[in-house]
């Protein structure tokens, strides 16, 4: 709890798994002090964000309170006992991927486990496990240069949940990757918190998007820099309100902006001021009309299930050019991002705007397994390659196909690079929608029996 303004919230119910005490740090000679009596406690069923300005001494924070530095004043508690050395409560996602490129995705999310006296099988187990709560279904035998970034990060979390933390610690994880991508990743992990889904009993994020702490946070800590302290602590929104562009998650945004960029300002007058500005209504979707393309365009899943999560989030609609802008994307890329949208039956292009058809807003609304399974219903109905890959894998004795004769195949329509792209796009929606999986080393496709007809 932050003891440099009164609190804005009521203590969270559960256990206390871990606490600061006047947490002081010093670095140099003439002791420059980085961190200034830091006192907060994260408790049981709480997520809660440390929020601020890049140098406020958030990610040294978060490595005294793992044990991987040692604060200059001040003690941590772990379940009330001081802690000495790293905290063995806890795993890291840092925003680098750091994974080892001759390993597996399977491989490098099993490391985790290497130095523990797990045995094999329940090692295998929990791996596998990780990996499928994850969203990686499918990339078990992919290897690193196989993935986007953001397949690669959600390695790096599933090589982090496969010890069972008791605390998952995540330092600005998704800074590192695009956009969409990033828009992707929090909505999942939002949704596996929720569903207390993930083996781990609290998260604590260091970020300094205002918007992330907003859309995930039970609690925010908002910290101001020279040195680092609490400013303010501020409950989260309902989490209802996190998904969507409402109101009172748009004043909450507004007042922590405020509070951010206006250091010498009272924290809490700010908030009270800026969290009391009335509502603002959203434009809604035009109707959709249905649409579809025969090739499949240069898009990752990443780019496009966070695409239509976006959208989502902005009322199921937006211009090519305000997007663009929003997202900070080069048009001819947006285009393709929406195009593929629109050939999955997900969107809409409609002269220079896109819109999510009732379709895509149900697929925008699910939990990553149905998400999956609505994306598998839908690729089959819409792209003809993928039914023909699959029937021909059913059709195989050995339910497997090798790779160099799909290439050959795609390349009486297609140059060769191209069709080697068409394959990889192939693959890449495929392995998401657990139709087959893809042994790059022995380049076989194999049917994933236990998805693919459900």
């Amino acid at each position: 709890m932050a003891t440099t303004t009164r609190a804005l919230t009521s203590r969270q119910p559960g256990t206390v798994l871990l606490a600061a005490e006047g947490v002081r740090k010093f670095f140099g000679d003439d002791r420059s002090p980085v961190l200034e009596r830091i006192d907060l406690e994260l408790r049981e069923g709480e997520f809660v964000a440390l929020l601020g300005p890049s140098g406020s001494g958030k990610s040294t924070l978060l490595r005294i309170l793992a044990g991987l530095l040692d604060p200059s004043d001040g003690r941590v508690l772990v379940h009330g006992s001081p802690l000495h050395g790293p905290n063995r409560q806890v795993a890291i996602v840092f925003q680098g991927f750091a994974l080892f490129p001759w390993l597996t995705v399977y491989q490098n999310v099993e490391l985790g486990l290497l130095a523990t006296n797990v045995p094999d099988a329940e090692r295998r187990e929990r791996a596998l496990r990780a990996i499928d709560l994850i969203g990686l279904d499918g990339f078990e035998e992919a290897f690193p240069k196989e993935l986007s970034g953001g397949m690669k990060q959600r390695v790096g979390f599933a090589r982090a949940l496969v010890v069972q933390p008791e605390v998952l610690f995540m330092d600005e994880p998704f800074s590192a990757l695009d956009v969409l991508t990033a828009e992707t990743l929090r909505s999942e992990l939002r949704d596996l918190w929720s569903d207390s889904a993930m083996p781990t009993k609290s998260v604590l994020m260091v970020t300094h998007n205002i918007d992330e702490a907003v859309s995930m946070a039970d609690r925010i800590l908002v910290f101001g820099a020279n040195p680092g302290r609490i400013r303010v602590e501020l409950k989260g929104l309902r989490p209802a309100e996190r998904r969507d562009k409402s109101a009172a998650r748009t004043r909450l945004v507004d007042a922590i902006y405020q509070v951010i960029t206006n250091p010498d300002e009272d924290a809490e007058q700010l908030v009270e001021h800026y969290t009391a500005r009335p509502p603002t209504r959203r434009r809604r979707a035009e109707p959709p009309r249905p649409r579809r393309y025969q090739t499949l365009p240069d898009v990752s899943i990443d780019d496009l299930t966070g695409f239509v999560q976006y959208l989502s989030g902005i009322g199921n609609s937006g211009t090519l050019s305000d997007l663009a802008r929003d997202l900070q994307m080069k048009g001819e890329v947006l285009f393709r991002i929406a195009e593929a949208t629109d050939l999955l039956g997900f969107a809409d292009i409609q002269e220079r705007s896109v819109f999510l058809t009732p379709l895509g807003q149900r697929f925008a609304s699910l939990e990553l397994d149905p998400q999956k399974a609505l994306f598998r219903h839908s690729v089959l109905d819409h792209i003809s390659l993928m039914r023909e890959i699959v029937h021909r894998l059913e059709e195989s004795p050995s339910h497997s196909l090798e790779s160099e004769v799909v290439l050959e195949e795609l390349e009486t329509s297609f140059t060769s690079a191209e069709a080697r792209r068409q394959f990889e796009t192939l693959v890449d929606w495929g392995r998401y929608a657990e139709l087959f999986s893809y042994d790059d080393v022995d380049g076989e496709l194999r049917l994933d029996e236990e998805h693919y007809n459900v």
